[in-house]
């Protein structure tokens, strides 16, 4: 069987090609997705802070709720936690405590807080790819060590910055810089340069250090976010440890690779977001490259239905048949295998690059190369070639032996019900998820890609039955063409299932893409629309590089003229949501003045002060509550806030759930920074007016950015996210673009025949060229209007869980370029193999071989 399997590949090189080049394309992008899933599950934080330390005791990093259940006799218990965004804060007299411990040199704390750093002239100041700068207590150097290049200790007034940051910002010991923190403003000395352990810096964060003695009150901090222990050297530390966690409590204590984790969270990469992006990008890759590779190996199989038949008449059995083909496909899809591999390294670290571009992955992202992920993408994609050669040969070695002395061999096609029953599953599960599930939550978008392909997968099996009655309806139009037209039309009525094989790969590439690009656009348009409806009366907008201190947004709101003011701070908060605590977008506010400045859309109740709280309408309706609830939030840091529920609000898109008091929202996140202050004031006049609040603020903070309206959505994460899903657009057209070439070309080469005895009959080559061009009109506009009527389903679907509102287009110019595009494709697909085929000194050969 192997030797006829080998003679059989190298006889049929050709006809081989089409599914070597679907084997090549599916491994390589399985295993490019991969390999970026696996970098990112696989990822480590890339500093140490507390890299000299024995032990490290940390604030809480997490927020853990145990639920107890009792069921019967049994009581069921479950625990669920949640990272937190900031850092909680240790006992300020821990460090002391842990200090007396036998065997323990030094206990040192660590206060560590993010601020932003600038020049005096504002140029802002970041470490290497845009790390954060965070601040630290001087005491605390020697945890990493940190040890003095140049310069001094820091005394009041001044402060030490790591080498990396001084090079970068041209600073030097006894410059002046501006240190800007949730605290406040403060201009102050450069004492001295250092580096940590050998390095100008630590990756992902730059360092500065303040006298111990302004510390807290920079800060902001009530205690210690870590606690760094410093063991004797023959210490024993299976007593040590022990004795270490006694004194801090509940507390968690780190040892060797996990002291890491004791850093302040905004100072280490966060990677949990490119584990979703990824994931989604591996879903959609695996499941275009199985329904390619599928469709592609089909088509092949079909062709050779001549010599198939005439192996039966020779006396091969229909299970030596089938073996025959799934060897054949695994020799194939080996041979591609290896190639493949490595274009998945190549593809994998592309687009890591380009998503480090984006945004979408921090900067510090690298491509772990992993044989185990490479070797299970070629395992998969011989899977998939073995299984659709021996699926595909189930139906094709049914061929009488008698029918090999036929001009064409024609393979039985399934029945009418198989179909059916094959279809309705898939059919029956993309209604329940458009159905059933919130597409209006976070999860929409992916059950929207969920939907898809559910509903792909039910066209794919009820695709001769759709096409021929597609078909029957545009092969009448075609016919209008004349007499090529009508031979098209007769030709593509009675190949319906060839004009599946080509048709399939245009209803993927269109309804994929179209459904994500389109559910994109919706809710980039939703977001911008409800972010232009909140601000539209405000005048102005203050912002400042990197955030301003809660205390001047306070300022800017009492100047006189200014009637309204809205100051806005991001942060996250966690709520329990059935006994899982749950991360949200949130924000502080702080509203003041006679005006409305920021439009929320209250639908219940009336926004509150201090000890309150507000919901987005969706959230309020998920958890069940009503107004007056008193709810438990933890913020960024941990704490545990019971605040009232006092108002539900319609507009949260790119604004966030949960709407929290400022003040509150700026003593709990580490940042505490004010993002966008909101303004609103009269015409300009003597009295104080426009004019005169703009260069007011600009003659009193120079470092303030002043804009006339604040209708434009902000940037960042929103950008970013649409950046990824435009790129994983891009990925999905091209792999479903090749094959959709791939597959007219397969079609279009076991034609030769074919046209080679309408060129005998007297047939010129431009009739030939025009039939051939006709049928792919007739197929791409079947494949087109199969791919439109799905993505509409799904579209529809998601765009009325949005806002209920039902749109087909949501984007006429995206999705005109998605008609256009996939139509142009599939045309020349269709026409230029032809061209190739009908060369006049191939015809003789042809002829013959007829």
């Amino acid at each position: 069987m192997m030797r006829l399997a080998l003679g059989t590949l190298r006889q049929h090189r050709g006809a081989y090609l089409g599914t070597f080049f679907a084997a090549f394309l599916a491994i390589a992008l399985l295993a490019g997705s991969g390999l970026l899933l696996y970098s990112v599950l696989v990822a480590t934080p890339p500093a140490d802070r507390f890299a000299a330390t024995t032990a490290v005791v940390s604030g809480d990093r997490e927020v853990t709720v145990v639920t107890t259940k009792e069921k019967k006799d049994k009581t069921k218990t479950k625990t669920k936690s949640e990272r937190l965004t900031g850092a909680g804060t240790l006992p300020p007299d821990l460090a002391g405590r842990i200090a007396t411990l036998p065997g323990v040199i030094a206990a040192i704390p660590d206060a560590a807080f993010p601020v932003v750093l600038a020049t005096t002239d504002g140029q802002p100041v970041q470490g290497a790819d845009h790390a954060p700068v965070i601040g630290h207590g001087w005491a605390s150097a020697p945890l990493t060590p940190y040890t003095l290049r140049t310069g001094t200790a820091p005394r009041p007034g001044e402060v030490v910055l790591d080498a990396d940051l001084a090079t970068r910002a041209g600073i030097t010991t006894g410059d002046s810089v501006r240190i800007t923190a949730k605290t406040g403003v403060r201009t102050m000395r450069v004492a001295g340069v250092v580096t940590p352990d050998g390095r100008d810096a630590l990756p992902a964060q730059g360092a500065l250090f303040l006298a111990d003695s302004e510390l807290s009150k920079v800060s902001g901090l009530a205690g210690p976010t870590a606690v760094g222990v410093l063991a004797a050297p023959d210490a024993e530390l299976s007593t040590l440890l022990p004795a270490i966690r006694a004194a801090a409590g509940k507390a968690p204590v780190l040892t060797g690779a996990d002291r890491v984790h004791g850093d302040l969270p905004g100072a280490l990469p966060d990677y949990i977001g490119p584990i979703s992006i990824f994931g989604f990008v591996i879903g959609i890759t695996a499941f275009a490259a199985v329904f390619v590779l599928t469709g592609t190996v089909a088509l092949g199989v079909r062709q050779r239905l001549r010599e198939l038949a005439l192996l039966r008449t020779a006396g091969a059995t229909p299970g030596q048949l089938r073996r025959l083909l799934g060897l054949e496909s695994i020799l194939v899809a080996t041979l591609a295998a290896v190639p493949a591999g490595a274009l998945g390294i190549v593809i994998a670290n592309l687009v890591a690059a380009r998503f480090r571009t984006l945004g979408a992955v921090p900067a510090q992202f690298a491509v772990q190369v992993n044989v185990l992920v490479l070797i299970a993408a070629v395992l998969a994609g011989l899977l998939v070639a073995f299984t659709a050669a021996r699926l595909a040969g189930r139906r094709a070695v049914r061929i009488a032996p008698t029918q090999a002395l036929a001009e064409t061999a024609t393979a039985p096609r399934a029945g009418l019900v198989g179909r059916v029953l094959l279809a309705v599953p898939p059919l029956a599960g993309g209604i329940a998820v458009l159905t059933f599930v919130p597409l209006g939550g976070p999860l929409g978008m992916g059950m929207s890609f969920v939907s898809s392909a559910l509903l792909l997968c039910g066209v794919a099996a009820l695709g001769p039955i759709l096409v021929r009655l597609l078909t029957a309806a545009v092969s009448r139009l075609a016919q209008l063409g004349g007499a090529t037209g009508w031979l098209a039309g007769m030709v593509t009525r009675a190949e319906s299932q060839r004009v599946t094989a080509v048709a399939v790969p245009l209803v993927l590439m269109f309804a994929i893409n179209a459904t994500m690009l389109l559910n994109s656009s919706l809710l980039g348009q939703l977001t911008a629309d409800e972010h232009a409806a909140r601000t539209a009366r405000a005048t102005a907008q203050v912002t400042a590089a990197g955030g301003l201190p809660l205390e001047t947004a306070e300022q800017l709101a009492k100047l006189p003229g200014v009637t309204g003011a809205a100051a806005t701070l991001p942060t996250r908060a966690i709520v329990t949501k059935a006994g899982k605590p749950e991360d949200y977008a949130a924000q502080g506010l702080l509203v003041t003045g006679t005006d409305q400045v920021l439009d929320l859309d209250v639908s219940e109740g009336t926004l509150g002060g201090d000890g309150t709280f507000a919901a987005s309408s969706q959230l309020v309706a998920e958890q069940g509550w009503r107004i007056g609830d008193e709810v438990p939030i933890w913020l960024a840091d941990g704490e545990q806030s019971a605040l009232r529920l006092t108002a539900s609000y319609e507009r949260a898109r790119g604004f966030g759930d949960l709407v929290l008091p400022a003040r509150l929202v700026a003593a709990h996140d580490p940042r505490g920074l004010v993002d966008t202050v909101a303004l609103r004031h009269g015409p300009a006049s003597m009295n104080g007016g426009a004019g005169d609040v703009a260069e007011r603020i600009q003659a009193t903070w120079p470092a303030l950015r002043v804009t006339p309206t604040t209708g434009a959505a902000s940037a960042g994460d929103a950008q970013n996210q649409q950046g990824a899903w435009e790129l994983m657009v891009v990925i999905s057209l091209g792999f479903t673009a090749i094959a959709v070439v791939n597959t007219f070309a397969i079609a279009t080469s076991a034609r030769r025949r074919e046209y080679a005895g309408l060129r005998l009959a007297g047939a010129t080559a431009g009739q030939v060229h025009r039939m051939a061009s006709r049928e792919a009109a007739i197929t791409v506009a079947v494949g087109l209007f199969l791919g439109a009527a799905v993505s509409a389903v799904v579209v529809g679907a998601f765009s009325t869980a949005q806002d209920g509102t039902f749109r087909l287009i949501v984007d006429p110019l995206t999705y005109g370029g998605m008609l256009a595009g996939v139509g142009a494709l599939g045309l020349i697909a269709g026409a230029l193999p032809a061209r190739f085929v009908l060369r006049r000194r191939e015809l003789p050969a042809v002829a013959e071989a007829s």
